[in-house]
């Protein structure tokens, strides 16, 4: 998988100047700038012409400098972007929306912690971890667009209440039949039907599987940032970053894995079994 949050990265640094500069700090530099050298233009004799369009602009700079390096601003509009790419809104089922959202918060708060490291060996060395979490939540994200375009996917669930009686009914069709071509024909329908219904099944199960897995995913993500905390107060050979990355990546490999077996059975942009 490409590294999502590397991508956003790039993205943020032109959103960013554009935060920057539509500020209401920026407008009021801006409002003042241009209203002083207007009606003030040389407050004092020595004061020359280009004085306010220099204090403006060093005012902005200072705006700009304090956006591009507040950790808070930063986290926020990297935020943003993975919202905008992995749109919760998109969750029709409740549950699963207010899990996203927890997940999505808590990465949030992972990004502003790490930007808020000064110390950039420190720094560079949990960013390696904020690049997983990134690609954890993503797959969180679609594992859960699976789970519930399948919970309300009407046809799925009449097939699902259909197949056993028509099942039944075919067999005490084929007990009581004794023309050995309709026969031919009714073994032919029920074995059809056996293998809809073990597809079926099989969904089934790799949703539960789903299901547990989210949960299971929201109570490991729960632990990481007290571990992160931990790995920032130890020196940066420490053996404890090591884990929690390979801890992270069979994580991100497990849900990747779940994704492509139930892609194997359902395509979740056209509720039904393929």
């Amino acid at each position: 998988m490409s590294n999502i949050r590397s991508e956003l990265e790039k993205k943020a640094k032109g959103a960013l100047l554009q935060h920057a500069f539509f500020r209401w700090e920026s407008a009021v530099v801006l409002a003042g700038t241009i209203l002083f050298t207007a009606l003030f233009t040389q407050p004092f004799p020595w004061w020359p012409v280009w004085g306010w369009p220099l204090l403006g602009l060093l005012g902005l700079g200072a705006i700009v400098y304090s956006s591009l390096t507040d950790a808070k601003t930063n986290a926020q509009v990297i935020q943003d972007l993975l919202r905008a790419r992995f749109d919760v809104n998109q969750i029709r089922d409740q549950a699963l929306h207010t899990d996203l959202e927890y997940a999505f918060e808590f990465q949030r708060n992972i990004e502003a912690y790490v930007r808020g490291q000064r110390d950039s060996a420190r720094r560079t060395r949990l960013e390696d971890t904020a690049n997983q979490l990134v690609d954890w939540i993503a797959n969180m994200y679609r594992l859960a667009l699976r789970l519930d375009t399948y919970r309300f996917d009407v046809l799925l669930a009449k097939e699902r209440a259909l197949v056993p009686d028509e099942i039944d009914s075919l067999v005490a069709r084929r007990e009581k039949e004794n023309n050995p071509t309709v026969q031919q024909e009714l073994d032919q329908a029920l074995e059809s039907k056996n293998k809809q219904w073990q597809m079926l099944q099989s969904l089934d199960t790799r949703m539960k599987q789903a299901e547990l897995k989210l949960e299971q995913s929201l109570t490991a993500l729960a632990t990481v940032y007290n571990q992160l905390q931990l790995i920032a107060a130890q020196d940066v050979d420490s053996n404890r970053s090591d884990h929690l990355h390979a801890d992270i990546k069979e994580q991100i490999e497990r849900l990747n894995d779940l994704i492509s077996s139930i892609n194997e059975v359902y395509d979740y942009h056209k509720p039904s079994l393929t």
